[in-house]
């Protein structure tokens, strides 16, 4: 173990101390003794030449606490960088160390990937540094514990032993020097022990320790209160971290903590002038081996390092071979090395004689290695090689071996080869060749040479290399050279004979793509001299060409193969029906994309009803062309059609059904044509359907027009409707003016178009002029009313040419645009008042014109509201059970008569009106049927055809209907007086709580006026406190007391005020300290609430 380094030695002195290992140049000392409020430094340094990224250093105490967090004016932390050596240099400065300060420490470097740690340890020597300050080390008391064993006191095993053991008993105690162990064995003396008057019980003449560990020196004094001094080596000890010095009753004790060799050393105690002696003996622990020793197996005249690694640094290592010990002096044969823990026996050229077994003693342990050494062996300097040669080349097998004296032998397959004309040996030196010339096939086989005297062979292999061939069968289902025709869906096998030495590698390709499959619908099977290709249930897409190749070092050879699939052909694409005719239609399809490579022979048609699953076959024999036209068909009947195709190898999937087709013939003409009207550009035709319709329908008509004096054929006609014209009438545009145009109309079915339906004469395109009418609709020649709010929307039809000029107008002025909407077209005016008012109430008149002609309209709109409420309602006379009343009519009549009136009654007591006429004509009525003693008043609605008016007009006067000879005498009410004094119902009760846990005390209370509540404890009244909230819920008082301590006990009282008097309740609040049952008990605890008294 290191000697302790001081504290105030700065680091980089001692260079020696440091370990450079992993990424540290430099690492803090494992044992720093610091001295209380001095400044401790502690270095490290980190090498970066071989980190990718910046290093980030960590100082930790303990196995958690990072430093870095107490950087302040006690830990200063510093980080340098030397860019010519890329090495960090890493400070941590403790200053002004205290005895917290000791304790195990830890610095961390990481680096990406890389990390690397050093721990150390600080002692703080001074007063008040105890053996147990610093951080607790948890990994330590995690060990596992050692048993004790006694101590032995090696001084004594000294004394009684022979000189001549004493070298062995040093070596195993770990004394290394033997003159100092001599010297102090020649002064230890039995001594008499002297009486003496200061101590009862002396020191031991001796005291022996395990280096590291803790010594107690105890002795006894007369005096109790005496001090005493204890000395080492004559010097007088200070207490401190190291050394202990106690004092209990008469005993007084040293401890001497962590021994290191340095304590090894004369001790004495001193009262006064008397002084006891002692010497302590500090041994080091055993040295044990950690690395044992490793076997070796060598030739002669090779290097030989017996190494080994020992637990301590500087141990003495002892090396044995069977009994012989090795020493130092032997050093032209043995070398001895040293590096720290590591020990190594070098033997620089072993020989026969140094075979044996080699061990290594310490003081704590033994290990041990064989060493075996043999003679030196032939050397193959270069071995023969495999050769590979063609018919009539040369071979020659070349090797040399290590010794030129060497003589050998060649053999082939066992059997000596013997020279000859063609087969020649040569030995020149280390070299030795067979020749071969003119090689031949049964030269091929295995070659040895075998060295006279030595245990060797050496062997290599003739290889005959023969070009491979291809053996392609160009006969059975060839239809030319090289081409194979397969059926799709049959299996095509290939078998290929192949020969060549050796056997050559074949590859089988389509096109680019090299086929390497085993397994599968189209593979590849190798036999020997055979290759199969194979292609199970062939394809369209296998088609194509393939070559085999096949390759081994004399050469190559290729074939290539055509592979034409044939098949049955695809179906014909595009089946339709292209005319029809009244049993008939004709069929026309195109031919397959693919006819399976094979010619075409023909097609079968096949037909159906719609909707039906029979297909009937049209034709038996193979039909060539690609028109057919399929007869005896039903007329209005819906058919389908499909085709199939016919090649050498069988008929095709037939093919999609065509769209679905009718025999039938065209329609008659269209009846009565006739022209409608006509423009300066445009003509508009009507006509009626065709009388003879059939069973297909009609899809629409062809308009059709040419100029008059043209010739009549088709080429002349043109079409004037892009698309058939579903409606019986059509407007011809673009028509030149003035000239005269023939028009014809044909209708258009599934089965083409019918005759044409021709004018009688022709139409000159020139514009009629008609006197505009306005076609006023019936509803609108009265009184047009409307109520306000609702939507008006008149449409008022016309006739006229060219177009007439329609203009509104409202009681004899031009319309407003801001208040009605008016839209014009050509044969229609539309009038739009989006919500209607009173104000849009008039006379609208419609003037239609056509240059100096003129039609006129006039309308007459009423819009209406509800009425006002009639005046001076009165009560005009009461007799009996009747009233008389009278009103006048409303100044609002809402733009229409009045219709009726509405009278109703209301009791004066309950206010709730009763109606007593509907639909009352007159301004006057008599209300019957009224109730004796009962006061009335009415009030009248005014009514239109809009309905009731929204106010009333309610009678001034009343109609009190009275009884005579009766009267009522009411007693006065008294009211009951509610004042009362404050008084508690339910008291404040006594309570017992515990320290910590909110509590409350309640009690209740009535009183009119509302009295005002005030709580006190011990006769003071709680203000505002925030510990206190009291409440009052409908007369139930609390007060609650948050979190109460054993201060908040006493005397509680809570008093009501009010202008009548006041009462007061009072109660005793105790409060306990905390415990476990109390604290069990208040939380189950709940708080009394007492009960309302009514």
């Amino acid at each position: 173990m290191p000697e302790p380094v001081p504290a105030d030695k700065q680091e980089g002195q001692e260079p020696g101390n440091t370990e450079l290992t992993g990424l540290f140049v430099e690492k803090p000392p494992e044992n720093v003794l610091a001295v209380a409020g001095a400044d401790v430094t502690l270095i490290a340094r980190v090498d970066s030449t071989t980190l990718t990224r910046k290093p980030t250093m960590k100082w930790l105490k303990g196995k958690w606490m990072d430093l870095g967090s107490k950087a302040g004016k006690h830990m200063q932390f510093k980080e340098t960088y030397d860019r010519n050596t890329k090495i960090y240099t890493y400070e941590m400065k403790i200053i002004k160390v205290v005895a917290g300060d000791a304790g195990g420490y830890r610095c961390e470097v990481t680096a990406k990937d890389k990390c690397d740690s050093s721990t150390f340890e600080i002692s703080v020597e001074g007063e008040g540094a105890g053996e147990d300050e610093g951080e607790l080390d948890f990994s330590a008391l995690l060990k596992k514990k050692v048993k004790e064993e006694p101590e032995i006191d090696v001084w004594e095993l000294l004394k009684n032993a022979h000189p001549s053991e004493y070298e062995k008993i040093a070596f195993e105690y770990g004394i290394t020097d033997l003159r100092g162990m001599l010297k102090r064995l020649k002064k230890m003396k039995v001594v008499e022990p002297k009486h003496s008057e200061a101590f009862l019980k002396r020191l031991e003449s001796c005291y022996s320790v395990e280096k590291g560990k803790k010594i107690v020196l105890r002795c006894e004094v007369v005096d109790p209160n005496t001090q005493v001094k204890w000395l080492k080596n004559g010097q007088e000890i200070k207490p401190s971290a190291k050394y202990i010095m106690e004092s209990n009753g008469n005993v007084r004790t040293l401890t001497i903590n962590k021994t290191s060799l340095a304590d090894d050393a004369a001790y004495e105690c001193v009262v006064g002038e008397d002084k006891c002696f002692t010497e302590v003996f500090v041994k080091e622990p055993p040295v044990t081996i950690t690395k044992l020793m490793d076997d070796y197996h060598v030739v002669v005249g090779e290097r030989v390092e017996f190494e080994v690694e020992v637990s301590e640094e500087g141990a003495n290592v002892m090396y044995f071979e069977d009994i012989e010990l090795h020493r130092d002096k032997e050093s032209t044969k043995y070398r001895f090395k040293k590096d720290g823990r590591k020990h190594t026996l070098i033997i620089q050229e072993a020989t026969l004689d140094d075979i044996g077994m080699y061990h290594c003693w310490t003081n704590g342990g033994h290990t041990k290695g064989e060493l075996e050494v043999e003679e030196k062996q032939l050397e193959v300097l270069q071995d023969i090689a495999d050769l590979t040669v063609r018919a009539t080349d040369q071979a020659m097998f070349k090797c040399e071996v290590s010794d030129d004296k060497v003589t050998g032998k060649w053999f082939k397959d066992g059997v000596e080869v013997l020279p000859s004309e063609r087969i020649k040996m040569t030995h020149i030196g280390r070299f030795h060749r067979l020749i071969i010339d003119d090689v031949k096939p049964e030269d091929a086989g295995d070659y040895t040479f075998v060295p006279d005297g030595y245990a060797l062979s050496l062997s290599a292999k003739l290889n005959f290399l023969d070009p491979p061939k291809i053996h392609l069968d160009t006969s059975g289902n060839m239809v030319s050279q090289n081409t194979i025709i397969v059926v799709a869906g049959n299996k095509l096998r290939l078998d290929v004979e192949i020969t060549g030495e050796p056997a050559p590698t074949c590859v089988w390709s389509k096109g680019d793509q090299p086929i390497t499959g085993t397994e599968g619908r189209v593979r590849v099977e190798a036999r020997k001299d055979l290759s199969c290709f194979v292609i199970e249930g062939a394809e369209r897409e296998d088609e194509g060409n393939y070559t085999i190749c096949v390759t081994n070092p004399a050469g190559e050879d290729k074939a290539m193969l055509f592979v034409k699939i044939v098949d049955v052909p695809d179906p014909p694409e595009n089946i339709r029906c292209t005319s029809v005719g009244e049993d008939c239609a004709s069929i026309v399809w195109d031919t397959p994309k693919f006819d399976g490579g094979a010619p075409l022979k023909g097609y079968l048609m096949e037909r159906k009803k719609k909707g039906s699953s029979r297909w009937t076959k049209l034709n038996f024999d193979v039909y060539e062309s690609t028109t057919y036209e399929a007869k005896r068909m039903i007329e209005g009947v819906m058919y389908e059609m499909r085709v199939f195709a016919i090649n050498s190898i069988g008929m095709s999937p037939p093919s999609i059904t065509s769209k679905p087709f009718m025999p039938i013939a065209p329609t008659s003409e269209p009846i009565r044509l006739s022209v409608h009207d006509v423009t300066d550009s445009t003509c508009s035709l009507k006509w009626l359907a065709p009388e003879k319709i059939g069973a297909g329908g009609l899809d629409g008509y062809v308009i059709e027009y040419c100029k008059e004096g043209g010739d009549e054929t088709k080429h002349f006609w043109v079409v004037a409707n892009q698309e058939l014209c579903e409606r019986q009438g059509f407007v011809v545009r673009g028509l030149p003016v003035g000239e005269k145009i023939n028009f014809r109309v044909a209708a258009v079915n599934i089965a083409g178009r019918s005759p044409p339906a021709l004018l009688g004469q022709s139409v000159t395109i020139r514009e009629i002029m008609e006197h505009p009418k306005i076609r006023l609709p019936r509803d609108l020649r009265t009184k047009y009313i409307r109520k306000v709010g609702e939507k008006i929307n008149l449409t008022i039809p016309f006739q006229g040419k060219p177009r007439p000029v329609a203009t509104w107008y409202k009681d004899g002025q031009p319309l407003d645009p801001q208040m009605v909407s008016v839209r014009n077209s050509n044969v229609d005016t539309i009038l739009f008042i989006r919500k209607a008012e009173r104000e849009h109430s008039g006379t609208y008149e419609l003037v239609l014109k056509i240059e100096n002609m003129e039609d006129r309209a006039t309308i007459v709109i009423r819009i209406v509201d509800k009425p006002g409420p009639p005046l001076k309602v009165k009560v005009t006379e009461v007799w009996g059970f009747n009233a008389a009343l009278e009103w006048a009519p409303p100044k609002d009549d809402g733009n229409c008569d009045i219709t009726g009136y509405t009278v109703q009654k209301a009791d004066l007591k309950t206010k709730e009106w009763f109606t007593v006429y509907d639909h009352n004509r007159r301004t006057s009525c008599t209300a019957s049927d009224l109730i004796i003693g009962n006061e009335y008043m009415f009030r009248v609605f005014s009514e239109n055809i809009c309905g009731l008016s929204e106010e009333a007009c309610v009678s001034k006067n009343t109609a009190v209907i009275a009884k005579t000879g009766l009267e009522i005498k009411s007693n006065p009410y008294k009211e009951k007086d509610m004042s009362c004094v404050p008084k508690f119902t339910q008291p404040l009760i006594d309570r017992s709580a515990v320290a910590g846990y909110s509590t409350a005390i309640s009690c209740a209370v009535r009183g009119f006026p509302k009295p005002k509540i005030v709580w006190m404890k011990n006769r003071m009244i709680i203000g505002q406190d925030p510990k206190f909230l009291m409440q009052n819920n409908q007369g139930v008082l609390t007060l609650n007391i948050r979190k109460p301590g054993t201060f908040d006990s006493g005397k509680y009282s809570c008093m009501a005020v009010n202008d009548l008097g006041q009462d007061e309740v009072e109660c005793k609040l105790d409060i306990r300290s905390k415990n476990r049952g109390d604290e069990r008990a208040a939380k189950y605890e709940k708080p009394l609430r007492p009960k309302l008294n009514t």
